[in-house]
């Protein structure tokens, strides 16, 4: 079994990888890389999460997420811990089998390649039209402008909201994802606050839908579903937040990525202008290198061995996708973009097993529709200043992201 070297092991709290400055200042390549390197697998104490494991290395996350009887998700899938007075929001991500299956499977046709198939004309429509609005060699945020706006109109179509208040449903997601506000009683009970809000804009749209014939909206789904039919209003926000946060912050980050990463990587980026049968793998590589999720939680229900670390009963394992992602045993030149990379697809940006990401094919498609109507159009991003990232170890992504385009 690896060990850290002497010399890091004095120092705790250069490896607790929770810290939110780490991915504010995107500083949390080196911990990483030093905790693969010796093995992968390592104990944190007194973080302001609690104790925990890293689980940082390809193999072991795989392992991990293959055994979901052992490493169950119930108890939650961020590093966070609940406490006393909490107000838990179930939800099937957070769910061991067999009630997760039976809530998994009411929303994943909204997700099949025949949804995506059927979708996907509307979604270049839409993307079009935004691209074709932007100011060519003027600054701009691409976040806000872009990348939000098309994952938000992305939600009202999926969830068939309002569509002027479309916006609320990416405030709330921003609330919901922000695991630093547990850390803040008075940022806490504002975002309860808000999640009651979403909550109740939802029950109007559940009691309005209620009775109805069935479509192809989330909600009715949920309504003429065995499974979630009968959720209370806990479960059914719980669902709602897990389904808002996952189509808004996967996608979203990603989109961001795309500007940010090819900008730094130009011969990449020239690559796949010159090339369209580059998108599909320039998709996935993009994805691998952003890994708009640092991380999930597991915990383990026995004792166990990993890699020779005693698991103990009750503790609690943090899965860092975000390190994986960056596994020089996996992914040769790991911090580089290579859209060409031969093993991209292999990345675990959207999980393993069977929690993997149900929404996966639909971030891939609304990616790969944004890269081609760049390219028809001869766009080119230009990053002008440094973004400003999320900083928190859950969300991986971008707050804002000044550009400019240029036509080529």
């Amino acid at each position: 079994m690896a060990t850290l070297a002497p010399e890091l092991r004095h120092e705790v709290d250069a490896f607790d990888v929770t810290r939110p400055e780490l991915y504010r200042d995107d500083a949390w390549h080196e911990p990483f890389r030093a905790i693969r390197a010796a093995g992968g697998i390592r104990w944190t104490e007194g973080s302001a999460f609690g104790d925990y494991w890293s689980v940082a290395n390809y193999r072991y996350i795989v392992e991990v997420e293959s055994l979901p009887d052992l490493y169950s998700s119930a108890a939650g899938i961020v590093v966070a811990d609940f406490e006393e007075g909490d107000v838990r929001l179930p939800m099937f991500i957070a769910m061991d089998r067999p009630k997760h299956t039976g809530q998994r499977r009411t929303v994943a046709p909204a997700f099949a390649p025949g949804a995506m198939a059927r979708t996907k004309e509307d979604i270049a429509r839409r993307t079009g039209e935004l691209l074709d609005t932007l100011p060519v060699g003027e600054t701009f945020d691409w976040v806000d402008t872009v990348s939000i706006e098309l994952t938000t109109q992305m939600l009202a179509i999926l969830f068939d909201f309002p569509w002027a208040d479309r916006r609320k449903l990416t405030f709330w997601s921003d609330w919901a994802g922000d695991i630093e506000a547990v850390r803040d009683p008075v940022r806490k009970a504002e975002r309860l606050g808000h999640l009651y809000e979403c909550a109740a804009a939802f029950t109007t749209l559940w009691n309005d839908r209620f009775g109805a014939e069935p479509t192809s909206d989330l909600i009715s789904m949920m309504i003429h579903s065995d499974a979630m039919r009968e959720m209370d209003s806990q479960a059914f926000l719980g669902n709602l937040i897990l389904l808002i946060v996952g189509g808004n912050d996967t996608t979203r980050n990603a989109m961001s990525a795309y500007a940010y990463s090819l900008d730094r990587f130009e011969g990449e980026r020239a690559k796949l202008e010159r090339d369209p049968a580059l998108t599909a793998n320039a998709v996935q590589e993009i994805i691998r290198w952003q890994t708009p999720l640092s991380h999930m939680r597991r915990t383990a229900t026995r004792d166990t061995l990993l890699d020779g670390h005693r698991i103990r009963e009750g503790d609690k394992l943090a899965l860092w996708y975000v390190s994986a992602n960056r596994d020089e045993a996996v992914f040769e030149n790991a911090d580089a973009i290579h859209v060409d990379r031969p093993n991209a697809r292999r990345h675990l940006s959207f999980g393993h097993g069977i929690h993997r990401c149900v929404g996966a094919r639909l971030a891939e498609l609304q990616l790969s529709i944004l890269i081609d109507a760049m390219r028809e159009r001869r766009l080119r991003v230009h990053v002008t200043g440094e973004p400003e990232r999320v900083p928190a170890c859950f969300v991986h992504g971008y707050r804002a992201l000044p550009v400019t385009l240029e036509r080529y």
